[in-house]
């Protein structure tokens, strides 16, 4: 096969190199996609045992996870920058090999300062992988191909999510919880070794460095500032009771104004590490917004429903994390089929039937009640990630799709931080909304329960002679009764608390219904808009 008809069959093949088959290209990025969103999850479920490890509260060992959010969300959005700036293979083999070493550092932290220290490296490196990856795929394969790229990646980025809660218990039971780290280190490797031999950088990236090229202090400072007061904020607002901490009040003000200033900074700056003009392109623009969503969707219920299953049914940490691993598969399954019906059909259809299908299967779930079995809640899940798999595909084929080729960097980097900001929003609104709803229903439910109700009286005497008939004291066994039906109370409340977050979610999706038609029509397996 000639040079020239090697470049036509692989569009991503770099000029002076032997082409190599594209979609081993996706698999090679798509191994540090998922050992990088692997962690953002893994080490949830083993904060317990990080914090007595090293002697710290629980409270304390949270930083474990702001640190690597808020180091994680300040490169996103300069990712596209700092590639242009050293070149991306340099930029995205960089952010892998410090991943790599963070991670063994994470592992051998002797403290837990020193462990927060190596996670804010870690969160910096993982931040500058996504956009590079994503980067990589739009510039390989062609408009054609890209939505079964993007399927590739995608089963990766909407996975480890859902399997990581799981594996962090496991390790963590079986073994150690520093293995959640180690575990990084031969990925981390395997990925280097793959991304130096088949990996260059496209011709419009490669040649000499921008003369007169000066930093963007101004903008740096603001990002920085702006997203690392927000990301503590979302994390830390709801322990703190909001706005009653003056702490959080401070950070949102730094936070807000910051973020306001940041874009009229960049719109007229020469060299912005941020390139807010992309956001002229309506396209990108809503896509990023529903992309938004998708994190909002998605991280929010990975938290609401291994805690209900915890809280209300019982179930262990690790059989909390079987719940959400079925929705993994069925995203591994789903994920080709959108891909290739990306290369027949327009996405926006699919987008509007993934938006649908994502707040029915939030719907369905305001039906749960402290009696349903595992395999009611599984079929949620597998609604969910089914609904999903025709989301994340369709949303990035239609960001990248009106772009010039050398904005795909930093296209990249701002829908990643869309995804992210989502994620930890929808967290935060979730667990808000939880205990103060939960709070609430407790309050509706007892007003019921009142000295001169019935139903009441007969339940007490009822269990109170059950207690008394299985050796209680007639005094112990009518407290213990009264402490039944507060528990029960306090658990339907609960309950309640969650169908309500649930149905929230549920509507805040059907919003973004009306975005879907914002988005231009791109004909399939074709950057050109149809009219």
């Amino acid at each position: 096969m000639s040079a020239e008809a090697s470049a036509a069959a692989f569009p991503g093949a770099a000029a002076g190199r032997r082409a190599v088959n594209p979609w081993v290209i996706a698999l090679t990025v798509t191994l540090a996609t998922f050992m990088e969103v692997l962690d953002t999850s893994v080490a949830n479920v083993s904060l317990p045992h990080i914090a007595g490890s090293l002697s710290a509260s629980v409270d304390e060992s949270t930083w474990i996870l702001t640190s690597y959010l808020v180091s994680n969300a300040i490169v996103l959005p300069m990712s596209g920058w700092l590639s242009s700036l050293i070149g991306r293979k340099r930029f995205y083999m960089s952010c892998v090999a410090l991943f790599t070493v963070s991670s063994f550092l994470c592992g051998i932290a002797p403290s837990l300062g020193a462990l927060i220290f190596f996670r804010v490296l870690q969160g910096a490196a993982g931040g500058g992988l996504q956009p590079s990856e994503q980067a990589i795929l739009a510039d390989t394969f062609s408009p054609k191909q890209r939505g079964m790229a993007f399927a590739v990646y995608g089963m990766a980025v909407v996975l480890a999510p859902a399997i990581g809660p799981a594996l962090g218990g496991w390790i963590t039971d079986n073994f150690e919880w520093r293995w959640i780290f180690f575990i990084n280190i031969p990925v981390g490797i395997l990925s280097l070794v793959l991304t130096n031999a088949l990996i260059s950088d496209p011709s419009y990236m490669r040649g000499k460095p921008r003369k007169g090229f000066r930093v963007d202090y101004v903008g740096l400072g603001l990002l920085g500032v702006g997203l690392g007061a927000l990301q503590v904020v979302l994390d830390k607002g709801e322990r703190d009771d909001w706005f009653g901490s003056h702490f959080i009040l401070i950070m949102t003000i730094v936070s807000v104004a910051a973020l306001l200033v940041l874009p009229i900074w960049e719109w007229f700056h020469k060299h912005p590490i941020i390139e807010v003009h992309l956001f002229r392109d309506r396209s990108f623009a809503f896509s990023n917004l529903l992309m938004f969503m998708v994190g909002f969707a998605l991280m929010s219920s990975t938290v609401l429903l291994p805690l209900f299953v915890q809280t209300i049914m019982g179930y262990t940490a690790e059989q909390a994390g079987l719940v959400l691993m079925p929705g993994g598969f069925a995203i591994m399954a789903a994920m080709p089929l959108v891909g290739f019906l990306l290369s027949k059909y327009d996405a926006r259809w699919m987008l509007l039937f993934g938006l649908v299908l994502l707040s029915f299967s939030l719907f369905y779930m305001t039906r749960f009640d402290t009696l349903i079995n595992f395999g009611t809640v599984t079929f949620a899940r597998v609604l969910q990630a089914l609904a999903l798999a025709f989301l994340f595909v369709p949303i990035n084929t239609a960001a990248y799709a009106f772009l010039p080729r050398e904005k795909n960097n930093a296209a990249s980097g701002l829908i990643n931080l869309a995804r992210n900001v989502g994620g930890s929003m929808g967290i935060s609104v979730v667990t808000t909304m939880l205990s103060r709803r939960a709070q609430f229903h407790q309050s509706v439910l007892s007003e019921h329960v009142r000295a001169g109700n019935g139903m009441l009286h007969h339940a007490v005497q009822g269990l109170t002679a059950h207690l008394m008939a299985h050796g209680s004291s007639a005094h112990g066994a009518a407290m213990q009764a009264r402490a039944v039906i507060s528990g029960m109370i306090q658990r339907q409340a609960t309950t309640l608390a969650y169908l309500d977050d649930f149905w929230l979610v549920g509507v805040f999706v059907l919003c973004m219904i009306p975005c879907v038609f914002l988005i231009k029509k791109v004909k399939p397996g074709s950057t050109m808009a149809v009219h």
